[in-house]
């Protein structure tokens, strides 16, 4: 079994190369919530459709959010009538926002509707949300606290960021099968996928019990960077990052979640920040522009899991509990 955390469109490429190849109902993809919101009077999980559309063969793979069969008459038709047309929902994504909304409404919690949903997409490996209760990501901007989708599309990234915020994490619960994977002595590897680590990982990593879980595991963890060569491959990753005060660069991600990693994998371009690493290190060509590119970096992350388990049957793991 492998569990893999991921936030939208880069955890989501990582998600589908590994679900092609290995046993897809071996892979639990836990995903970040932290970007719901409710929109137009509909609950909407971006991150947890990204993943489900992606693992479905549905996304859109020119923007890697969103469906490729899509039409856009509600949004033409709002448009015309003067609403608000600034977070874009075709007509099929609405579809799922309303059967979603609907049934939590009734009463059925998150990861239930989910998996649900998943199972009539033909989605093979299990969609998780890290929780079931609300966590909310927040940033501190120059135009002061905005809610995430308001600064990631309504404002467009453009706000500078000086603190962020996971409103309701501390009171949140995380999903009991999330903490049960990590347990498990069959659990081979924990995968932090390419995803923006401050707006995508930290959210999960910010419920309580799962840091303490994550490193109690006896699987290896390892992440993939989503810098390369100090730029970010999609989102604001580097800019945000450069506001904060820290240096965009593969070695600084791999400082945030230093107390978790047994092993890292960068690309190519970021050989010279090897030494500075405080984990084993693997080379290789991250960026995943094709169906191949997926599966191949899914197999390197796996392979390097592999070394890694050797290793800690030697005596050697580098997390230690803390």
């Amino acid at each position: 079994m492998i569990v893999a955390l991921s936030g939208g469109v880069g955890g989501a490429k990582l998600a589908l190369g590994l679900s092609r190849i290995m046993p897809p109902e071996n892979l639990l993809v836990v995903v970040n919530t932290g970007d719901d919101f409710e929109h137009l009077g509909l609950s909407i999980s971006p991150d947890i459709d990204t993943v489900a559309y992606t693992l479905a063969g549905l996304a859109n793979r020119e923007v890697g959010w969103g469906r490729h069969d899509e039409t856009w008459s509600f949004m033409e038709t709002m448009d015309a009538l003067g609403g608000e047309t600034w977070f874009r929902l075709g007509d099929r994504d609405i579809a799922l926002h309303v059967e979603r909304t609907r049934r939590l409404k009734s009463g059925e919690n998150l990861s239930s509707v989910t998996a649900d949903l998943c199972r009539r997409m033909g989605v093979g490996p299990r969609v998780l949300p890290m929780t079931d209760d609300p966590v909310r990501t927040r940033l501190l901007t120059n135009q002061g606290w905005l809610d995430f989708q308001e600064y990631f599309v309504h404002q467009r990234c453009e706000p500078v960021v000086s603190e962020l915020q996971f409103q309701g994490a501390g009171a949140a619960k995380a999903h009991p099968d999330f903490l049960a994977a990590l347990a498990d002595a069959s659990l081979e590897a924990v995968v932090i996928c390419p995803s923006n680590p401050f707006i995508s990982v930290e959210p999960i990593l910010a419920i309580p019990g799962v840091r303490a879980a994550l490193i109690a595991s006896k699987a290896p963890i390892i992440a993939v960077s989503p810098i390369i060569a100090g730029r970010a491959v999609k989102g604001p990753t580097a800019k945000m990052m450069t506001e904060l005060g820290l240096d965009a660069t593969a070695g600084t991600v791999a400082e945030r979640y230093n107390d978790l990693l047994d092993g890292y994998v960068i690309d190519n371009a970021d050989m010279s920040e090897v030494v500075s690493i405080d984990a084993r290190v693997t080379l290789a060509q991250t960026l995943m522009t094709t169906l191949e590119d997926r599966e191949s970096l899914a197999r390197i992350v796996l392979d390097a899991a592999a070394v890694l388990r050797r290793r800690e049957l030697r005596g050697l793991r580098h997390r230690t509990a803390q």
